[in-house]
């Protein structure tokens, strides 16, 4: 019995269409893992590894260790003086600037020495100490900025394999449907403008693919330059983004640990030890010198001493404008913190609003949208199969990948909002 070529090859696409649809809807697509080779590297292993590699906080231990320094040396004396002359120089007369003939010329030399007041040397001290206390603080900053930059770095690669991942799945069937497009051309069955329809959506959605792989190298360039080499290792899986490290009420409730704002504390105590200076110069200094002369043939060498005392007495000019302005200072510093703190409320709570509803968005395209747009394209295709128009399905695959692209796209903000409400606090809390 004779049967038409074209008759088998629609009974073959017929048969491909019905695996390709099983295949389909026998895997949950919203689900896929992305690639991951056999060290997989975790969000909690990429910030970690970001701190210790870290140039910025090599250069932060050189300021502490430079403060620590400052602090020896903040209540030392200032450095003796040696001193050393001629008194007594006539200027007239036959003995004009002879050093030897007037018995009263002195040859002297001495030693000087000052001591600013006590005061002043506790209030050098106390600002050295605050400077101390400053750069411990913007260390801590800095790490806890290091671990949010390197974790949304993660997170770009890892949102960028899932992208690349989705549109992956869908290759096959794009393949299947220019090969069976193909084969029905052949068979008569089918238009050319069908066939290249088809093939038009096979390179469409390779182009799609060579962007998800370029957003990988992209993303993987922007995680080395927190951790190098290691860059090059495939992402684990990523954390809850649905659970908070801290719950967001407490975050609200602990606004000034947060890492933002601790570094004003730090800024106050310079700001108040440097107000303590501006005080201590109302305090008078003195010093104190002593040395020896001699004298020419016939007078005897002479012993001398001197004692000096700073007189601080036009304050109103000097030492209390100085205190003035670093009152002024003191109150702009509080003016501007509160603004800070202001500043950093807003941003938290527009953080945890919108942490929220990417988080409602998620669920909503993992158990509804990409499922809807799934079973679209499987009933486009199946309805081809039996002899429907291929625009149907094109155009229900080109929403499909449409769909994918949003997805992982909101699964990447989704995590970089997470990663910026999991790194607010100073301390250090793991994901």
């Amino acid at each position: 019995m004779f049967i038409p070529s074209f008759t088998i090859a629609s009974v073959r696409t017929r048969a491909a269409c019905a695996l390709a649809l099983a295949a389909c809807l026998g895997q949950d697509l919203t689900r896929a893992e992305p690639p991951s080779g056999a060290q997989p590297l975790s969000l909690k292993e990429a910030t970690a590894l970001a701190v210790q590699r870290s140039a910025l906080l090599t250069a932060g231990d050189a300021r502490i260790k430079a403060a620590i320094e400052e602090v020896g040396r903040a209540d030392q004396l200032p450095d003796p003086m040696l001193t050393f002359g001629v008194e007594s120089v006539p200027i007239s007369g036959s003995d004009a600037f002879s050093l030897s003939d007037d018995e009263m010329t002195m040859r002297s030399i001495g030693m000087s020495q000052a001591f600013p007041s006590r005061a002043k040397r506790n209030a050098r001290r106390d600002s050295a100490l605050a400077l101390q206390a400053q750069a411990d603080t913007d260390r801590a900053v800095s790490a806890v900025e290091i671990r949010r930059a390197s974790a949304n770095a993660w997170i770009a690669l890892w949102a960028a394999q899932r992208e690349h991942a989705l549109l992956l799945e869908l290759r096959s069937q794009a393949d299947l449907v220019a090969i069976t497009a193909k084969a029905r051309v052949r068979g008569g069955s089918a238009s050319v403008s069908d066939a290249l329809a088809a093939r038009a959506a096979e390179l469409e959605l390779d182009n799609r693919i060579d962007d998800a792989r370029a957003a990988i190298a992209q993303a993987r360039a922007g995680l080395a330059r927190w951790i190098s080499d290691d860059a090059r290792r495939e992402v684990g899986k990523q954390p809850d983004f649905t659970q908070l490290p801290v719950a967001a009420d407490e975050l609200l409730a602990r606004l000034d640990q947060h890492a933002a704002l601790r570094s004003w504390d730090s800024r106050e105590a310079v700001a108040v030890a440097s107000l303590g200076e501006a005080r201590a110069e109302r305090r008078p200094d003195w010093s104190i010198a002593a040395g020896v002369s001699r004298r020419n043939v016939g007078a005897a060498n002479v012993f001398w001493l001197e004692v000096g005392i700073g007189l601080p007495i036009f304050q109103a000019g000097r030492q209390q404008r100085g205190v003035h302005a670093r009152q002024a200072d003191l109150q702009a510093l509080h003016a501007a913190w509160e603004d800070a703190r202001l500043a950093q409320l807003e941003s938290v709570r527009g953080l945890i609003a919108r942490w929220a509803a990417q988080s409602r968005k998620v669920d909503r395209f993992a158990e509804t949208i990409l499922p809807l747009g799934r079973d679209r394209s499987a009933a486009a295709l199946a309805a081809w199969s039996a002899g429907a128009d291929l625009q149907a399905w094109i155009d229900a695959r080109a929403d499909e990948i449409r769909l994918r692209i949003e997805y992982a796209r909101l699964l990447g903000e989704w995590g970089q909002s997470w990663a910026g409400l999991a790194f607010l606090l100073l301390e250090e809390v793991q994901p």
